[in-house]
């Protein structure tokens, strides 16, 4: 049976599904990620470790999820009670998993839920069964370092801080290297000529020693690192987007722009940068990839995040200092593979996405 294709020119409305149908361009592109299956299959997986990261209390923390004492309900893995809540003489957070409060909550019919891992990424286990570094076991899937800490809840927070500053700092790296190459390709001429010279002189900079001189003159914290790493970060993109404005700022659609009178301004964002923006995007997974490892580089040697913070590289460091402990390194090493691999394919599939050349069937 034949088929009508309603439009809005045929009813004279447009319904909601109208108004969010993806363009034949975005579902060709589609189509074309979805093609590249090793693609494809890795965003599902990176977006799935992402989103259970997000969610890292409630997998692996010293402090119950739900608890019941005397009747009533509490959640300690979102709020904090003393210790004298439950019959103690501190009127610190209680210590969950000291035997002494867990022997105050029984006294009061109390019973409790904790997370598949019970320990925190700070937590100390003061009862470990041998000398630490302790070897994996039941009670500590990877082992633990060598204070004690649970080597499995350090990778999952040390996962989810590796892809949020990773993420802060491609986007911030983005939104100046695309302003600065839209700017030095739309105008040309000097200004063009004036901020080569000056992007290449800062990128002959050797900037890890830089960043290391830097963070050892301020307290280090996620934010200073982040803004060190931005003042060399941005470069990535500025010659991406310049190439891809100065191919297009002399288009006809773009000179008819400018004798109806548009602004610079209107004709960079409405004209230039959506052409630019398809190269971008395809470099923003390896971007991505790059500042995580950047990050991870810092800790290893340790000009990064303050002692404390769950940090892949520092693992990667105790597993250096401690050879008699494989399994510090072995796990780091394969969380950084496994994540790092799984973002390159990402861009792969965003590559191939991007590529006119591509055609789907």
């Amino acid at each position: 049976m034949a088929t009508r294709l309603v439009t809005p020119e045929t009813d004279g409305s447009v319904g909601a599904g109208d108004r969010f149908r993806l363009s034949p361009l975005t579902r060709r592109r589609w189509e074309n990620f979805k093609a590249n299956k090793r693609g494809y299959w890795s965003l599902w997986i990176i977006s799935s470790m992402v989103v259970l990261s997000m969610f890292a209390e409630f997998i692996a923390n010293d402090a119950p999820l739900v608890m019941g004492y005397k009747d009533e309900l509490y959640f300690p893995v979102l709020f904090e009670y003393p210790e004298t809540e439950f019959g103690g003489v501190f009127e610190t957070e209680a210590e969950y998993l000291e035997p002494f409060v867990q022997d105050l909550i029984k006294d009061g019919d109390g019973w409790w839920v904790f997370p598949p891992i019970e320990f925190s990424f700070e937590t100390i286990d003061l009862y470990t069964e041998g000398a630490v570094p302790e070897a994996p076991s039941m009670r500590h899937l990877l082992g633990t370092d060598d204070i004690g800490r649970d080597v499995a809840a350090r990778i999952i927070y040390g996962f989810r801080l590796s892809v949020l500053f990773g993420l802060a700092l491609t986007f911030f790296s983005s939104l100046i290297g695309i302003a600065v190459g839209a700017t030095q390709g739309y105008f040309g001429g000097g200004i063009d000529l004036f901020g080569q010279r000056l992007v290449e002189v800062w990128a002959g900079l050797p900037q890890l020693f830089l960043i290391i001189i830097l963070s050892s003159l301020i307290e280090p914290n996620p934010v200073a690192l982040l803004l060190l790493l931005l003042l060399f970060n941005w470069m990535s993109l500025v010659a991406v987007v310049r190439a891809e404005c100065l191919r297009t700022r002399n288009f006809d659609y773009v000179r008819a722009a400018r004798a109806l009178g548009e602004s610079d301004s209107v004709i960079m964002r409405k004209h230039l940068l959506p052409n630019a923006m398809v190269a971008t995007l395809t470099y923003l997974p390896f971007l991505l990839s790059g500042s995580i490892v950047t990050l991870t580089s810092l800790d290893f040697l340790g000009f990064g995040l303050p002692a404390g913070y769950p940090s892949l590289g520092e693992l990667l460091a105790q597993g250096k200092a401690n050879m008699q402990a494989p399994w510090l390194g072995l796990a780091g090493f394969f969380t950084l593979a496994v994540m790092l691999t799984l973002f390159v394919f990402v861009g792969e599939g965003v590559r191939d996405a991007f590529d006119p050349r591509r055609a789907t069937r």
